[in-house]
């Protein structure tokens, strides 16, 4: 018995098609997760050690901290190098941010990561929703 193989498209036509599938996935990048506000709050609990949504106190205070330049609060002291880093916190450098703090600015005071990506895309959501 011969076994053949049957395309449908040309040989040329599939590599083509293969092509475009692979350049559509490098050009999506990575996925982000999709983050759960009220998972979020419970999860900012435990940043509740060092930071409000209110007030400065260890850390600065989150409220509009979604656009916010990094370093920009009235009356909290950040380290020189946050504060003049020129980051603006948009999803993506939270996400960085959360992700390990020392890698995105050394000397910063900032120690505490949130290693799992759907805890920070939940904790992002919540700060989104409820720190404006």
């Amino acid at each position: 018995m011969n076994v053949r193989s049957i395309s449908v498209l040309p040989r040329n036509t599939t590599s083509l098609v293969l092509a475009t599938i692979a350049i559509g996935l490098c050009a999506a990048g990575p996925a982000a997760a999709t983050g759960d506000a009220a998972r979020g709050q419970t999860l900012y609990k435990g940043c509740a050690d060092c930071h409000s949504i209110n007030e400065n106190g260890v850390g600065p205070m989150h409220k509009g901290v979604v656009g916010r330049k990094a370093g920009s609060v009235a009356g909290y002291d950040y380290s020189p190098d946050l504060k003049n880093s020129g980051i603006v916190w948009t999803e993506e450098n939270l996400d960085k941010w959360l992700t390990g703090p020392q890698a995105m600015v050394p000397e910063t005071k900032m120690f505490f990561d949130v290693p799992d990506a759907q805890d920070r895309a939940d904790i992002i959501a919540y700060l989104k929703e409820k720190a404006k």
